[in-house]
């Protein structure tokens, strides 16, 4: 990311940021009527309510000042009157009093209104950008160009639609009470009305500059705030605390936020008092035309040319009028810097998903079951295969057990397997039908997993098992078959609330479990799909003692006679049991067989297995 010295000078890009003061006064609008809709969806009756109060709070303070002059003038008279009558002036009084309270229930109805709005769009933008990310790809949320794009969609872009939406109402509704004051201006004097509208335009150049230069900033250091965000989950959440406590890594994590922060409170320094200095020096031009038109309407009335509830009501329209005139030009400025913002929103919701082509529920010959031909794969951006060149075999009631070093693509061959990425070049077969013809949900029904990193969700035991089946995920007695086959049944009966028990210590009463006990319930997750057929333990048993391990096993082996079984393992007391045996390297297969087989070539496998069996003598 770039970092920016302390006397910022951001240069020109070509960006939309850095447009004309024309074109950025076209850009105001762009996603205003995206926003509009935005918040017609939670609540049609509440948008209407917005914008009729809209309307009426913008009209009323001109009838207040009307309404003013009147019972001025209407004082004076009655003081020149031999006998004063109070009574018309009581009458203007109490119709002053009626267009008061109305106005305060107009702002009290706005407020209202744009309270609840608030809430339900908030919402309604939050369901957007989740509901996209169920749409997007996996090599999506490994990108790191991606994430800016999410971090910067879900920090502000929940708010800013009724931002833009309450700063466009706020807009008409002072531009119709401007309307109103410059029709009784102007009967002063034209030029009461210019010099209302023209003493607030250079404050709000200065200000469109300057949202601009601070969205810009937002953008660039989206890296940096992920960071920030980063060190705060390793500092203080419970599954990174142990190591910064046993490590004594706190104060040098803490350092480094620290300094992040302060690089970025530089710049923030910077914008803030450049824009703070320029706003106060353009604002005195804005006193002066007040002050200036003070005395002329001062001197208008000295002289006879006006009343004296005349002066009253001008220079009151001279102060809402200003008033009106900043509030309309802060609210274009604030307009476009909310379009910057939610073009954030509409980036990410219009990040592009490939479409996923095959319909098909099922292949012409279940007997061939599956089948790699030639395939290669590498992750996007990456230069380097992952994959390549991956032939095997495997047929149903057969188990097949993946072996090799770390990085050698073992887990990376089960992603293809599952529609998580797609080769790029070669094909994947099962029951004769290359994968990407297939149904991808009806594929993904027909596939039991477990990776290494498998989720430990903060939900109760039989919603942490269920979660193998979505369909099924409230199923209390799927669950326990599935626990029973797993190996969790015996811990999770001796809990008081058995599956009801809530996992983790993010939420109260949550109890932590080890890591045995989690990968036994991982494992029951995986046999929820009962009816699946293709059963994949990537590293199953890590976390376990030599009995379990075996236990599990033989299991295993019970539940898995008739489906095609795929095992990632280092233990080769367990690998030895497989059918066949694919060793990896780099990438690629370097040998292939039977336990058996495997040791009378005297290869990497045999070298691998003798340096394990070793270790147990």
């Amino acid at each position: 990311p770039r970092i920016l010295p302390a006397v910022m000078v951001i240069p020109k890009q070509p960006d939309a940021v850095e447009a004309s003061l024309f074109q950025r006064s076209l850009g105001v609008f762009r996603y205003t009527k995206r926003a509009i809709g935005l918040v017609w969806t939670p609540s049609r009756p509440l948008t209407l309510a917005l914008a009729t109060l809209t309307i009426i709070a913008g009209i009323l303070p001109a009838a207040i000042a009307w309404v003013g002059q009147l019972i001025v003038d209407g004082v004076v008279a009655a003081m020149s009157q031999d006998v004063p009558d109070p009574g018309p002036v009581l009458w203007l009084v109490a119709l002053e009093a009626v267009i008061v309270i109305a106005l305060a229930g107009c702002q009290r109805g706005l407020s209202a209104s744009q309270s609840l709005l608030r809430a339900l769009l908030g919402q309604r933008v939050n369901v957007m950008i989740l509901e996209k990310a169920l749409t997007l790809e996996l090599a999506h949320f490994e990108d790191s160009e991606f994430y800016d794009k999410l971090t910067q969609a879900r920090r502000e872009a929940s708010s800013r639609p009724l931002s833009l939406v309450t700063r466009t109402f706020g807009l008409v509704q002072n531009a119709i009470s401007l309307s109103s004051y410059a029709v009784l201006l102007f009967a002063f004097s034209p030029w009461a009305v210019v010099i209302l509208i023209g003493a607030g335009l250079p404050s709000f150049f200065a200000e469109a500059k300057f949202s601009g230069d601070a969205f810009r900033l937002f953008r660039w250091r989206s890296p940096d705030t992920r960071m920030q965000m980063y060190l705060e989950t390793v500092i203080a959440r419970e599954d990174g605390v142990k190591e910064v406590k046993l490590f004594q890594l706190g104060p040098k994590l803490l350092q480094r936020y620290r300094a992040i922060f302060n690089r970025l409170f530089v710049e923030d320094r910077a914008l803030t008092i450049r824009r703070d200095t320029w706003g106060f020096l353009l604002g005195l031009i804005a006193s002066a035309a007040f002050y200036g038109a003070y005395a002329w309407v001062v001197l208008a009335t000295i002289y006879g040319r006006i009343t004296l509830g005349a002066m009253t009501m001008y220079l009151v329209l001279f102060r809402q009028g200003q008033s009106a005139v900043s509030a309309i030009l802060t609210a274009v400025s604030g307009m476009y810097e909310d379009n910057l913002y939610l073009s954030n929103l509409y980036d990410y919701l219009g990040q592009p998903v490939p479409a996923r082509r095959g319909s098909s529920p099922k292949g012409p010959d279940p007997a061939r079951g599956l089948e790699f031909e030639h395939v290669s794969f590498a992750y996007p951006g990456a230069d380097e295969n992952a994959l390549t060149d991956i032939s095997l075999e495997l047929r149903r009631g057969e188990s097949l057990a993946l072996v090799g070093e770390n990085g050698s693509g073992k887990t990376t061959l089960i992603k293809l397997l599952t529609r998580l990425y797609e080769p790029t070049e070669g094909r994947i077969l099962l029951d004769g039908l290359d994968l990407r013809d297939w149904d991808v949900e009806v594929l993904r029904r027909r596939i039991g997993v477990i990776f290494q990193d498998f989720g430990r969700y903060q939900f109760t035991i039989g919603e942490n098992i269920g979660a193998g089946d979505v369909r099924h995920m409230d199923d209390k007695v799927r669950q326990e078959a599935a626990a029973e086959t797993g190996m969790a049944a015996p811990f999770i009966d001796s809990m008081p609330e058995r599956y009801n028990t809530q996992l983790g210590r993010w939420f109260k009463g949550g109890r932590e479990l080890s890591g045995g006990q989690w990968q036994k319930i991982a494992l029951s997750r995986a046999f929820m799909r009962s009816e699946a057929d293709i059963l994949v333990l990537d590293e199953p048993t890590a976390a376990m003692d030599a009995a379990a391990e075996a236990q599990v096993f033989e299991l295993f082996r019970e539940e898995s006679r008739n489906k095609m079984t795929i095992l990632i393992s280092h233990r080769f007391s367990t690998v030895r049991a497989a059918d066949q045996i694919v060793v990896l390297h780099d990438g690629r297969i370097i040998e292939s067989g039977s336990h058996e087989s495997l040791l009378a070539e005297k290869g990497t496998y045999a070298h691998l297995f003798q340096l394990q069996a070793k270790g147990y003598q």
